[in-house]
Formats: structure tokens, C-alpha cells, sequence
């Protein structure tokens, strides 16, 4: 057969030998498109579960969970006021900083010799345990003592950057008791 015009006779066998490999090379290219690919993915999604974490982990430093709770009282007899620990775990006094003021005041922080430890003597502050702590009402601009006030308590943890824990605790405190 001689070929007509516009045809090309194949020389040889080597064109199909040449197309075999460049469909072989075509093959091998998906899977490492595929690859790439997928390790994309893989990092944008760790890029959106590290940010979405990491606002999570922002949102509960707001104050939303709290693990201590406390509650107040005036103390009878004009000694100041008592704070009961209402929820949390054990507290030791060495890691803690409490914090009176008067009637909004900018208060002053409490001494160890400012409260007392009601119930057992174990350096520790626990669920259902009273502070007995000290706090006057001061006088007023004649320096006549005044006789009735809000005294609010605030606890700070030492260990942790004096982050507030738990709530304020803020009493009425009535000195003719």
C-alpha cells in the first residue's frame, strides 16, 4: 500500500513507543497534583481549627466559667465581715491576695493578720469555710465614725499573673452591731 497524499506512513514504531510514555508521564502527574492537593487542605484546615481554638480558649477568660464562688456576711459584734468559699477547690492562703475596700473605694490589700481562718487552722481556704476579715467604715469628713458601709472583698491568685478568681464579694457592714 503506498500512502496517498497527506498521510504519513509511521517510520517506524517509535511514535507509539514515544505516546505510551508521554501518557504514562500524564498519569503520574495527577497523583502528585492529588497530593498537593490534599496537603492543602490539610493546612488550611489546621490554620481554622488553630484559630477557632484559640478563640475558644480567649472566650473562657472573660470571666463566663468560674470555678471559685463566695458569698458575704456582716460579722457580728463589729469585727468586719465573713466570706464563705461556696464553690471551688482548696485554696492556700500563700497563693492568694485579698483585696477590702470601703464604699468603692480603692481598697487596700489584707494583711495575713487582717483575717481570720474560721473553722481549722490548715492554711487552706475550702468549700464551706468562713474568712473572718477585718474592716471598719472610717469616718466621715467631720471625723465622726461612721457607722454603716459596703465593704467589698476581691480575691486575687499570686501564682497566676493576680488574676481575680472568683466573684466580688461586696456587704453591708453596720458598726452599731
Amino acid at each position: 500500500m503506498t500512502p496517498s497524499v497527506g498521510e504519513v506512513p509511521p517510520a517506524t514504531g517509535l511514535e507509539d513507543k514515544n505516546m505510551k510514555n508521554e501518557t504514562r508521564n500524564d498519569e503520574a502527574v495527577s497523583p502528585v497534583i492529588a497530593t498537593i492537593l490534599m496537603v492543602a487542605i490539610t493546612v488550611v484546615l489546621a490554620g481554622v481549627l488553630y484559630v477557632w481554638a484559640a478563640n475558644l480558649a480567649e472566650s473562657n477568660t472573660k470571666g463566663d466559667l468560674s470555678l471559685y464562688s463566695f458569698t458575704g456576711d456582716d460579722a457580728p459584734t463589729d469585727s468586719g465581715v465573713i466570706v464563705t468559699m461556696t464553690k471551688g477547690e482548696a485554696i492556700n492562703f500563700a497563693g492568694i491576695q485579698i483585696k477590702v475596700s470601703v464604699d468603692g473605694g480603692q481598697g487596700a490589700n489584707c494583711a495575713e493578720g487582717c483575717y481570720t481562718e474560721a473553722g481549722t487552722a490548715d492554711q487552706a481556704w475550702t468549700t464551706g469555710e468562713d474568712l473572718v476579715i477585718s474592716a471598719d467604715c472610717g469616718t466621715d469628713d467631720n471625723g465622726d465614725a461612721v457607722d454603716t458601709c459596703t465593704v467589698t472583698v476581691t480575691v486575687y491568685d499570686t501564682r497566676n499573673d493576680n488574676t481575680q478568681i472568683g466573684n466580688a464579694v461586696s456587704v453591708a457592714m453596720d458598726e452599731t452591731n
